[in-house]
């Protein structure tokens, strides 16, 4: 089958490390779209000598759900794909359903992938896909093209993870003709026709009109959850531990980007508000401000973006750890019972004016503090906090190696304290008792570009 779609074949040939180790991760649902995506992936896969992860999301939306989602087990199976269930668990929000379930999918995807040793996860967008978003848009939404390469855009759980769309290129009735030649069947989920949703209209509206209405084209640029196409970005000027430095003629996704990472947020800016900064940065104008939760300082040639100290006492992004990781009977893959999750299976949000309030860390298991940092406990009864008001206990020689990071961005450092009352800065100095990986550079360089194909493993 592979043979009848080239620019698939291109796609995976231009993105993939042809014979790294690690699995490719494959989002499969049952329907013609994903089961065409799996069947070409393994048949890629095997002359490569690379193994497939099937993962199938059960968003216990339809009474029938559990059955589709065994059936698609069973499916990818006997292709030769292992397979995996994850399942949305816990009560629904009665209003925004579509973006929550896509939310809850790519962060279970995504965790589920990454967690499995996955650095590409391919999912089965088609130039269809394409077309209904562009006719939403002219209706009124804000739904944005699927790209052709991306970083996940479930932060943390999709840290290092990177999304490989190559079938934008192929029409939905090319693929279910390749499908129907091979004798295949699949599932057509009723959430496509239901005409309460935005998308089943759109594509109801364009198989009205043959899909003369398709425009769009796949795209490589880079993007930043919601993309601003730009050219790989210039060189930084500065690449601190949590903070970074751009030079004034940075384009405009790379502020959005710049604000995003080194504030450790979901949300980059958008809008207004974001070319408003951009057009005081390029008119050369020294100045202090904050946007998306990060602090911007413009002085002389660089802009200088931190973590802005306020946003721990804000609903920040919640720490999160190893959610979502165990497989229980049939497959299926839930959230811990320990800590507490929200509906889409996330640890929930630190609540307001909690600056102070220490996290515990879990020893030998990763958490993503602030969305900047990874540390992984190696003894007991550590708790994380932010530096602020801390500085005079650190060691000595952490003091000293302090005044070395901008005034900016000292407060929001991580902090240790253990049970006898020490307290260290891991940034600072290397430590036995806790191992603490920033984030922000490897998040800006994949939300920008630089990682266009998949990472060495």
């Amino acid at each position: 089958m592979i043979t009848s779609f080239p620019a698939f074949t291109a796609a995976l040939d231009r993105r993939l490390q042809a014979h790294a180790a690690a699995p490719l991760a494959v989002g499969f649902s049952g329907g013609g779209d994903s089961l065409a995506l799996l069947i070409l992936t393994l048949d890629w896969a095997h002359a490569h000598g690379r193994s497939v992860l099937s993962l199938t999301v059960d968003h216990q939306l339809n009474p029938a759900s559990a059955d589709w989602t065994a059936e698609a087990l069973a499916k990818a199976r006997a292709l030769g794909a292992e397979a995996r269930a994850l399942a949305w668990t816990g009560p629904k929000p009665a209003t925004g359903l579509s973006a929550a379930a896509r939310a809850a999918r790519h962060a279970l995807l995504a965790d589920a992938a990454r967690q499995a040793g996955a650095r590409v996860l391919l999912l089965g967008h088609t130039a269809d896909d394409l077309a209904e978003a562009a006719l939403m848009r002219a209706q009124g939404s804000t739904v944005p093209d699927p790209r052709a390469w991306s970083p996940s855009p479930a932060w943390p759980e999709g840290r290092g993870v990177f999304v490989l769309r190559p079938l934008l290129l192929v029409g939905r009735g090319e693929i279910r003709d390749g499908l129907r030649a091979r004798g295949e069947t699949w599932l057509d989920d009723p959430a496509n026709v239901d005409p309460r949703s935005a998308r089943a209209r759109a594509r109801h509206d364009l198989q009205q009109t043959d899909g003369t209405s398709r425009q769009g084209a796949a795209s490589d640029a880079p993007a930043v959850t919601s993309p601003i196409g730009a050219a790989p970005p210039s060189p930084l000027r500065g690449r601190g531990e949590g903070y970074l430095v751009l030079p004034r003629d940075a384009p405009a996704a790379h502020v959005a980007a710049a604000c995003l990472c080194a504030a450790g947020t979901v949300q980059p800016p958008r809008g207004e508000r974001l070319r408003r900064l951009v057009d005081r940065i390029r008119a050369g104008e020294t100045f202090t401000a904050t946007l998306a939760g990060a602090r911007i300082e413009a002085d002389g040639e660089g802009v200088w973006f931190f973590r802005e100290p306020g946003e721990a006492r804000r609903a920040g992004p919640p720490p999160m750890g190893e959610v979502s990781a165990k497989p229980t009977e049939g497959g299926l893959v839930e959230p811990p019972t320990s800590p507490p999750t929200d509906p889409s299976g996330r640890l929930p949000h630190r609540g307001r004016g909690d600056l102070a309030e220490p996290l515990a860390l879990p020893l030998n298991q990763p958490v993503v503090w602030d969305g900047r940092y990874e540390l992984t406990a190696a003894e007991p009864g550590l708790v994380v906090r932010p530096l602020q008001g801390l500085a005079a206990r650190l060691p000595l020689a952490q003091r000293r190696a302090l005044k070395g990071f901008p005034a900016a961005a000292r407060p929001s450092l991580p902090v240790l304290l253990a049970p006898d009352g020490t307290v260290t800065c891991p940034i600072l100095a290397g430590t036995k008792a806790t191992r603490a990986r920033c984030l922000v550079m490897d998040r800006f360089e994949a939300a920008t570009g630089r990682v266009d194909q998949e990472p060495a493993t």
